[in-house]
């Protein structure tokens, strides 16, 4: 859905759009979109601004991923809001470098008549998935000696450790 500026000129443009799996491209990311999203929220032109628009809303979706510790399946249901500020690219398109400041940091940018609100959803959802992607909190992961899933059976391997920080010491001749 294409949000577009010329239409919130006139008034806030509402959003009640759902996206089912395949339309919004997460093929990069390792990620599978289990349900469809399910977007409703405002987008509005401030008033008294160069263009800038707020984007407000709340999103649902379910998402699923490979177990970074056991290589199983991970599922992640999402329920989140966001609040987001855009400016026209137009207000830092220069050839110089131009410092900002931390409430700039904050803000997006867009280029041409609007945003598209697949490309929101797609940001915020890869936000809100946490940085480590588990199927659960106290999964145990692939053994490192004999490679099985520790979740779906105890190996009877050993691991040793060896803190060998003084290794290089122990080559050393008393005289």
């Amino acid at each position: 859905m294409f949000l577009s500026v010329r239409e919130m000129e006139l008034r806030k443009v509402r959003f009640d759009e759902t996206f089912e799996p395949g339309r919004i491209d997460f093929a990069g990311e390792d990620l599978v979109q289990s349900t469809p999203i399910h977007a409703v929220g405002i987008a509005q032109l401030l008033a008294h601004s160069d263009g800038e628009l707020r984007i407000q809303g709340r999103y649902t979706v379910e998402m699923a991923s490979q177990c970074d510790r056991c290589l199983g399946g991970a599922r992640f249901p999402l329920d989140a809001g966001f609040d987001l500020f855009y400016k026209p690219s137009t207000v830092i398109a220069r050839d110089e470098e131009v410092e900002i400041d931390e409430g700039e940091a904050e803000i997006g940018f867009y280029e041409g008549s609007g945003i598209e609100l697949e490309d929101i959803l797609r940001e915020q959802v890869l936000l809100a998935l946490p940085m480590q992607r588990v199927c659960s909190d106290d999964c145990k992961g692939i053994c490192p000696a004999c490679g099985k899933n520790r979740n779906e059976t105890m190996c009877d391997c050993t691991t040793e450790k060896v803190d060998d920080r003084w290794g290089a010491l122990r080559n050393l001749e008393l005289s």
